[in-house]
C-alpha cells in the first residue's frame, strides 16, 4: 500500500512532553468502527471491559542506552553520542552514532559528562569495530557483562524519543515516567507506551473486577522511532526484536480463550509478539525469538481480540497497524477527533482502546 495514505496533519502542540498525572489520569479514546467515538479516561478500563478477559502487558525494562562522551583521535577529541540497541556479546553493542559521519573503525570513545561538569566515569571507554548504515555502529568496550551493565546505568541516559529529546533534555523524573510499573526484563530501548498508563492501583481494580493481567516480553528497539522512507509499505524493513512468551502464560490464555474471555493487548509491541506467537487457528504458543513482524491492512489478526494503545505518528508503521486493526478510515477519522479534541499525542500521551474493524 502507498505510505502516503497512512498519513495526517498533526499540531506540533498536541505532541506530550510530560506524561499525566497520575499515569491513568490520562484519557482514552474508544474507538469501536462503525459506532460513536467515546471519550473516557484510563481509570475508566475495568468497568469497559468484561469480566473474564485478559491484559497482555509487556514487561520489558527501558535501560539507559544513550551515552555522552567523547570521540579520542590522538590529541584531538569531538563531542559525539551513541544510543545502544543490540548487545552482541558481553562487551559488543550495535549502536547508533550521532553525529554518524565523525565515527570510523578504529576511533578511541570515551564515555561520560564532562559537558555537565562531572568527571568521566574511570574505564567507560570503547572502540568503534564497525561502521554500517544509517549511522550503525559496532563499539566494543573495554568493560565487559555486569560491570559493563553498572557503568552504563550510572552514566547512561534515558533514551527518549527524538520527538521529546528534541524540545526538552531528559531529567531524573524521566527515569521513573519512562518506565512501566511491571518493568522487569531489561533489554529495551524504548518503553512500552500503553503501558506507561497503568498504576498498581488500577491493576488492584482490574483484578477485583475479574479481567486477569499477564505479561509477556517484548525488547522494544530503535526502529520504532525510524521513519518510513519507502514509497509503497513493500519496501520497508522492519528491525527485528526480541521477544518472550512463557508456557505458561500461552496456556493461560488459551484458556481464557476458550472460556470467552478477550484477549486485550496493551501496546502494540504485546500484540506484535502475540501474534507472532499465534498458530493460524489463533492458540498462542510459548515463543523465544526475534519477530521482524509488519502488520498492515489486509492482516488477518488471529491472537488478539482488542487493543489499548497510545496514538501514533503520522506515515509510521505503528499507525498502519493500528489501520490494519480497526480501518484505516475509522482511525483517521478518530485520529482527527483525538487532535479536535485535544487528545495528547505519543509516547507520554493519551491512549485508545480499539475494537476490530467490523467484519472480520
Amino acid at each position: 500500500m502507498r505510505v502516503d495514505l497512512f498519513d495526517f496533519d498533526l499540531p506540533e502542540e498536541r505532541i506530550a512532553l510530560r506524561p499525566a498525572r497520575p499515569r491513568d489520569a490520562a484519557r482514552l479514546l474508544v474507538v469501536k468502527p462503525g459506532e460513536r467515538l467515546d471519550d473516557r479516561h484510563v481509570h475508566d478500563l475495568p468497568g469497559l471491559l468484561a469480566p473474564g478477559d485478559v491484559l497482555v502487558l509487556n514487561d520489558t525494562k527501558v535501560i539507559p542506552a544513550e551515552l555522552h562522551g567523547e570521540r579520542v583521535r590522538g590529541a584531538s577529541t569531538t563531542p559525539v553520542s551513541v544510543t545502544l540497541f543490540e548487545r552482541v556479546d558481553p562487551s559488543r553493542w550495535r549502536a547508533f552514532a550521532r553525529p554518524g559521519r565523525r565515527f570510523a573503525p578504529g576511533d578511541r570513545l570515551r564515555f561520560g559528562a564532562p559537558a555537565e561538569g562531572a568527571c568521566l566515569v574511570s574505564g567507560l571507554d570503547a572502540t568503534v569495530e564497525e561502521k554500517g548504515e544509517a549511522g550503525a555502529v559496532l563499539i566494543r568496550f573495554d568493560l565487559s557483562a555486569p560491570v559493563l551493565d553498572e557503568a552504563i546505568h550510572a552514566i547512561g541516559h534515558m533514551p527518549l524519543p527524538p520527538y521529546i529529546a528534541g524540545k526538552r533534555a531528559e531529567d531524573d523524573a524521566d527515569r521513573a515516567d519512562y518506565q512501566t510499573v511491571f518493568a522487569a526484563q531489561e533489554g529495551a530501548v524504548a518503553a512500552p507506551t500503553a503501558g506507561l498508563h497503568f498504576t498498581e492501583a488500577l491493576i488492584a481494580r482490574l483484578d477485583a473486577a475479574g479481567i486477569e493481567t499477564r505479561t509477556v516480553t517484548l525488547h522494544v528497539g530503535p526502529g520504532t522511532f525510524l521513519p518510513v522512507k519507502a514509497e509503497d509499505t513493500t519496501g520497508h524493513r522492519m528491525h527485528a526484536e526480541w521477544g518472550a512468551i512463557s508456557g505458561e502464560t500461552a496456556a493461560a490464555l488459551n484458556r481464557a480463550r476458550r472460556r470467552g474471555g478477550r484477549i486485550v493487548a496493551v501496546g502494540t509491541t504485546s500484540l506484535r509478539i502475540l501474534e507472532s506467537a499465534a498458530a493460524d487457528d489463533g492458540t498462542i504458543r510459548a515463543f523465544a525469538a526475534e519477530t521482524a513482524i509488519f502488520i498492515t491492512p489486509g492482516y488477518r489478526f488471529r491472537a488478539v481480540d482488542l487493543l489499548m494503545t497510545n496514538f501514533h505518528l503520522p506515515r509510521s508503521t505503528l499507525f498502519m497497524l493500528v489501520a490494519a486493526f480497526s480501518g484505516r478510515e475509522t482511525m483517521l477519522a478518530a485520529y482527527r477527533h483525538a487532535i479536535d479534541a485535544g487528545y495528547r499525542f505519543y509516547s507520554y500521551g493519551d491512549a485508545s482502546l480499539l475494537y476490530p474493524e467490523t467484519g472480520r
